[in-house]
Order: structure tokens, then sequence, then C-alpha cells
């Protein structure tokens, strides 16, 4: 059995719910850009285009990092980091044999740092500074143990 921390953004929209967003977004802005050119005045549109460009690239790198998650995985003599970051998975093992759990210090360490026969990884980036000590606390008793137990936690920030 694995002890597992799932580390993930706190995101008020989904992707498809962004994309809904800027729809009706364009359909305001282009609704209204369309009466004042239907008087005559063309540079509205041209502005509304503009602004809906800006607002349509802000949502589309707001939807792309919308469901990035770290989980952390620990399993007997090993610990198993598995990152999605814009869509792209990475999963790295550490030894936990030899683990050291670095957690972030104020105004020196943002992330938690694991450091094991000279690999080092930060992790922590998606959660708040509050949810990283609780994690890197959890984690060093984890592996203090050496018990690994069969829970499931899942973090989130407020």
């Amino acid at each position: 059995m694995a002890r597992r921390w799932t580390l993930k953004r706190n995101c008020s929209l989904t992707p498809r719910q962004s994309l809904a967003f800027y729809a009706l977004l364009c359909c305001a802005s282009f609704g209204i850009a369309l009466v004042f050119l239907l008087q005559g005045i063309w540079m509205v549109l041209a502005f509304a285009l503009v602004e809906m460009m800006a607002v349509g690239l802000a949502l589309l790198h707001y939807a792309r990092h919308a469901l990035d998650v770290e989980t952390i995985a620990l399993t007997e003599g090993s610990l198993v980091i598995e990152r999605i970051d814009a869509g792209r998975r990475e999963e790295i093992r550490l030894d936990s044999t030899w683990l050291r759990v670095l957690p972030p210090e104020p105004r020196r360490r943002k992330l938690i740092h694991l450091e094991t026969h000279g690999a080092q990884v930060a992790i922590g980036a998606y959660v708040s500074e509050a949810m990283r000590l609780q994690v890197a606390q959890e984690l060093k008793q984890a592996l203090r143990g050496g018990a690994v137990s069969g829970c499931v936690k899942k973090l989130s920030p407020m």
C-alpha cells in the first residue's frame, strides 16, 4: 500500500468553463461593436477585436494550467512524483531510503526540496506555503516511520 498526496492548483474555472465564458464575452463585445459599426463608427470593432484577442490569449494560458497537478506517492523503497504541467506528464522516482526532505524556509526556499544520491527535486509549486509545510511534515513523518499506510490525501488550497 502507498501513501499518496495530491497537490493541485485552486482554479475557479475548468478549461471548458473558460471557453464558455470567452464565447459569451465575445458575443457581448462584438454585439456592441456591431451596433456602432451600423452607425458608421468602425473603430469600435477594431478595438473589440484587439480586446478579445488579448482576453483570449490570457484565458488560453489560464486554461492550459488549470489542471496542473503534482502527485506524490510513497511506496516501499521509493518515492514517485508525477507532475502534469500544461498537459505534459513527468514521472520522477527517488530512492526513499536515502531521501532528505528540506521543507520551505521563510525568505530562503519557497518549495519543498527532496534530495537523494545527488538528485534534487522541488515540489509544491501549486499550493500555498502553509500546505507545503504540512506536506513536508507529513512526508518526513512517513519516511521516518518507515511504515507506509494505505491512506490517500488530497490537498488543495482554500
